[in-house]
């Protein structure tokens, strides 16, 4: 495949494009850009302008009060602009509110175009004349570009070339972009765009900051063919920009979700909303699991069929740290007073359909007779919980006093150390029986583990150290390889149980015997009680015998 030249991929591409149902347009100049901006807007808009006696087009003078409203802003503003109404006033003296995107499939008008050139002479503010690989357009504004190299070449060059275009020619409505996606053919990524200018100086977009796609199991696409088919299907790219892109409001910064991120969402609105059962996500530290979680609950405070979504933290999380970041995907969302009289005020207002609040002071509430009268009005609502860290204890003991009084609620967790069967605590309950689905769903709703992390560069590596304690010799049982005993999927597939071995009295007497020669390794020089070095064990009795 590597003879392919990078124009055939571009046609190749497109073609694909086309068969999922874009349609073809040649713009050479921003000029052109601006044309078809204008006519594809008119009739997105069509209806709304013939109810106010007007044809499906814009006079020049109508155009211009557009344009005045939608250039020179930031690409952080132009993605508020994207998302909101615009009060248009008509020639005929009638105002008109103009939308320039729905999550309307079947109304959003979806074009592809290739190599749009800007330069100066169409666009005074370009610094330097660049020519464009595949432009998206979504009702004639440009919101996915896509760079395009020749299988073989690092698909790091497509990137830098992003970055030099926001830095010099992504000028005027090019600053509408959302989306950015770079490949090879058999490498393909995805990115948010960003403000290229931050305080004056240029902000490129980090390589960190560039994810593959992947499918529910998180296994890799990087097939541009098959990416395309799925990330590009009409309804896949909508639903993407309109609700799995985050505008923080307390600063200038456009997000995107991981693939994870958005298949953890999903599968829990639909637990919520299809099944009207409980469930939980277990996702590792540090993969981003507040944002997923206060994702899910904008998205359910968004439909007609919740009345109530509650997120709820345990109160030691609740630091200032915590309600910034909160607080950053939605300003002013949580309620971080003691008192617990201020979350019934919440829950008494009609207009909050979203309360974020402790774990501690809704049990309260719950239980305080005289506040009865507000928590017995929800017993017949839908009320969602979203509980943050929900492997807490604190949630354990405290789920029957609020589930007591919201009888139709249901509760989806978050978590990155779930409780399983050989690791529950006291009161003998796994994470599964707290977010219990029925007996036919798996109450874990999607996994997202420390070696998938690894995988994507999502967390930092571990530094491993290979001391092989098990030595398999003279094994003569037939297709079975002694090197690859280390391996769980391996002895899963042959039916083999290492436990023994791994619990043998010999092997944890040399293995704590090795920790204790080695110990002066494995401590910080600045001081000795600050340990450098992991010990991970697989259930509290073996770690009592170490």
């Amino acid at each position: 495949m590597s003879h392919i030249s990078e124009y055939e991929v571009e046609n190749i591409l497109i073609d694909r494009l086309e068969s999922i149902g874009y349609s073809f347009i040649k713009l050479n100049t921003y000029e052109d850009v601006l044309a078809n901006f204008r006519a594809q807007l008119a009739e997105f808009n069509a209806k709304k302008l013939e109810e106010k006696g007007h044809a499906a087009s814009f006079s020049d003078t109508e155009f211009n009060r557009i344009m005045i409203h939608m250039d020179n802003h930031s690409v952080y503003e132009s993605a508020k602009i994207l998302r909101d109404k615009y009060i248009l006033q008509l020639d005929n003296g009638e105002n008109v509110y103009l939308d320039f995107f729905s999550n309307d499939t079947d109304r959003n008008i979806y074009q592809v175009t290739h190599q749009v050139t800007m330069d100066k002479a169409h666009k005074e503010d370009v610094v330097y004349k660049n020519r464009y690989d595949v432009t998206v357009l979504i009702n004639g504004l440009p919101m996915i570009q896509i760079e395009l190299k020749r299988p073989g070449v690092e698909i790091n060059e497509a990137i830098n070339q992003i970055n030099r275009y926001r830095k010099f020619s992504f000028k005027g409505l090019f600053r509408y972009l959302q989306l950015f996606v770079v490949s090879n053919s058999v490498q393909t990524k995805y990115f948010c765009n960003e403000n290229e200018m931050v305080d004056g100086r240029y902000n490129p977009i980090l390589k960190s900051l560039v994810f593959f796609w992947t499918d529910d199991k998180n296994t890799r696409i990087n097939d541009l063919n098959t990416f395309t088919s799925e990330f590009f299907c009409k309804p896949a790219i909508t639903e993407m920009i309109d609700k799995y892109m985050i505008i923080k409001t307390t600063e200038p910064v456009l997000m995107v979700m991981r693939p994870y991120q958005i298949y953890a969402v999903k599968a829990a609105k639909k637990r919520v909303l299809e099944v009207n059962q409980n469930g939980y996500v277990f996702a590792c530290t540090g993969s981003g699991k507040t944002l997923t979680s206060f994702k899910l609950a904008q998205i359910l405070r968004d439909e007609a069929r919740v009345d109530l979504v509650v997120f709820l933290i345990d109160r030691k999380d609740l630091d200032d740290q915590t309600v910034e970041e909160y607080n950053s995907f939605e300003k002013d969302c949580v309620d971080n007073t003691d008192s617990t009289r201020v979350l019934i005020q919440m829950l008494k207002s009609s207009e909050k359909k979203m309360v974020v609040t402790t774990i501690q002071k809704m049990a309260n509430a719950a239980k305080n007779p005289k506040y009865e009268e507000v928590m017995d009005g929800y017993r017949d609502k839908k009320v969602v919980f979203i509980i943050d860290e929900c492997h807490r204890s604190q949630f354990g003991s405290m789920h029957a006093q609020i589930q007591k009084h919201f009888e139709k609620a249901n509760y989806i967790g978050f978590t990155g150390t779930p409780i399983f069967e050989k690791n529950k605590g006291a009161d003998g309950r796994t994470t599964a029986d707290v977010f219990h689905a029925g007996d036919k769903l798996d109450a874990c709703l999607h996994r997202y583990m420390i070696k998938d992390a690894i995988a994507d560069g999502n967390v930092l590596r571990f530094s491993v150290e290979y001391q092989r304690t098990i030595f398999a010799k003279n094994i003569a049982v037939k297709g079975i390889d002694p090197e690859q005993l280390d391996d769980p999927e391996y002895c899963k597939r042959h039916n083999i149980d290492m436990t023994p071995l791994y619990h043998d009295e010999e092997r944890i007497t040399r293995v704590a015997k090795h920790i204790m020669e080695h110990h002066e390794q494995h401590v910080h020089p600045q001081g000795k009680d600050t340990y450098t070095a992991l010990f991970a064990v697989d259930s509290i009795p073996i770690l009592g015998k170490y």
